[in-house]
């Protein structure tokens, strides 16, 4: 009986850690971009910091959470299909040349990476959609809102 209850108890905590890491993704414009949609080729180009400028000549900043955060592994392996190392490395890269404005900043957390996409002009960011305020935009993905079947950085 007593084994039972242990099975049982680890059951139910592997599938709320399941869950957890289980997350869905959005990605959020600061208000004055006016973006509405991203297709899947070109948000891998913005999350590499291969897009440097929007169509309206403002400067393009990804804002990303640190991708050796286990709430990240989604977006490495949907977007970047790199592990945490050559996505740390790649981030470095992308800023290289951009010291006055980098293409890629990374946030302590969900909040901060709210924060930073709200008051940055031209700033996109990947954030669990929990964590999405007023103060933002949500942007589709290659037609699709978060939570809404076939959105591309569903969590499970």
């Amino acid at each position: 009986m007593g084994y039972r209850r242990v099975l049982v108890c680890l059951t139910v905590l592997l599938g709320y850690t399941a869950l957890a890491e289980a997350k869905d993704i959005a990605l959020i414009a600061n208000k004055s971009n006016h973006l509405v949609d991203v297709g899947l080729p070109e948000l891998v180009k913005i999350c590499k910091g291969q897009t440097s400028r929007w169509p309206d000549g403002k400067a393009v900043s990804f804002i990303i959470r640190d991708p050796a955060a286990p709430e990240m592994r989604l977006v490495l392996e949907k977007i970047y299909g790199l592990p945490k190392e050559d996505v740390a490395a790649l981030i470095t890269t992308a800023n290289h040349s951009r010291a006055n404005h980098p293409a890629i900043v990374v946030a302590d957390s969900d909040q901060d990476l709210v924060n930073k996409v709200e008051s940055t002009p031209g700033a996109v960011g990947l954030v669990d959609v929990y964590a999405i305020t007023g103060g933002v935009t949500v942007v589709r993905v290659s037609g699709k809102l978060p939570l809404e079947p076939g959105y591309i950085l569903h969590g499970n």
